[in-house]
Formats: C-alpha cells, sequence, structure tokens
C-alpha cells in the first residue's frame, strides 16, 4: 500500500474513531434511565386539583403509590376503584396514592367530573406540564409505581392494576 494512501485510511480511521467517542458521550448525558425497581423514585412538584403542593420526596417514611393516568383511558377508569377503596383501607398505615393526571395529553374540564363520578378522595395531580410522565417515561396509561418508605421504586406495573395485586404490593410494602 502506498504511504498516501495509508495516511489517508488512518486519517478516516482516526476521525471515525473520534466522531464514536463524542457522539458515545453526548448521548449516554441525554438519556435518563427508565425508573425501575431498586432505584429512587425521581422527585417532583406537582399542584393538586385543590391547589395544594406534593413533594413526593417530602413523603418520605409513607408508602406512595404513584398512578399515572387520564379520564379517556378505560384501563385508568376500571383500576380507580380498587385504588380508591385501598386508600380508604391502608392510609392509617402509611399508604399515600397519588394520582397524577396526565393532563398534557387529557382535557382538564374532565377532571372533576372524573373524581366525582369515581368518588375519588386521595390527592389527584396535575401533570400540565409533562414533567412526570417524562422523568417516569411513560410508555402507557395507566402506569403504577410502588415506592417504599425509603423512596425506592420497588414495583412497576404497565397497565392497570388488578385489585389482588394492588392489595398485595401494598401489604408487602407496609410491612
Amino acid at each position: 500500500m502506498q504511504p498516501t494512501r495509508r495516511l489517508f485510511f488512518l486519517a478516516i480511521l482516526a476521525a471515525g474513531l473520534a466522531w464514536i467517542g463524542i457522539s458515545a458521550r453526548t448521548g449516554a448525558s441525554d438519556l435518563a434511565a427508565a425508573p425501575q425497581a431498586g432505584f429512587p423514585a425521581p422527585d417532583f412538584s406537582l399542584q393538586s386539583v385543590d391547589g395544594k403542593t406534593y413533594t413526593l420526596s417530602d413523603l418520605r417514611g409513607q408508602v406512595v403509590l404513584v398512578n399515572l393516568w387520564a379520564t379517556w383511558c378505560p384501563p385508568c377508569r376500571a383500576e380507580m376503584p380498587a385504588m380508591q377503596k385501598a386508600h380508604e383501607e391502608y392510609q392509617a398505615q402509611g399508604l399515600v396514592v397519588l394520582a397524577v393526571n396526565a393532563t398534557v395529553q387529557d382535557e382538564r374540564s374532565a377532571i372533576a367530573p372524573f373524581l366525582t363520578e369515581y368518588g375519588l378522595t386521595f390527592p389527584v395531580l396535575l401533570d400540565e406540564t409533562g414533567q412526570v410522565s417524562s422523568a417516569y417515561q411513560l410508555r402507557s396509561l395507566p402506569s403504577s409505581f410502588f415506592i417504599d418508605r425509603q423512596g425506592l421504586i420497588r414495583y412497576v406495573v404497565n397497565g392497570p392494576v388488578s385489585e389482588a395485586l394492588l392489595y398485595a404490593r401494598i401489604e408487602e410494602l407496609l410491612k
């Protein structure tokens, strides 16, 4: 191989390696790991429908169920009665249910009638900018994150949670 040609191929190889190194570093910093069991729950502060601000990290010491949902979602509607029942049964033992409405993809005007229809008494938070949906990498509605007293996600359920599974996860975390 001629020296000029060899030098040309080495220059292309060096440029390619440099490009791979640069794009690997910048890409890695832009991507956050998806929230999963065993890792800290992403913190957030959101206002509830009644104007009160809730910050997840302020709830350390309690078991928290973060449920992302929307009024137009049939599986979300199906699981709400069980969540209300669990809230009533376990709140005195340290359970906090935070229903985070994916308001960025819902109609805010539909929320109040939904709450009345299902008789929901736990905090319903408004994710109007999509910050929580993004932080929790929402892929399907509903999605539920069971968070222990130390702020670690213990279980993730994408899709509806059956009443039996809901109770089993809550009781395990409240032990």
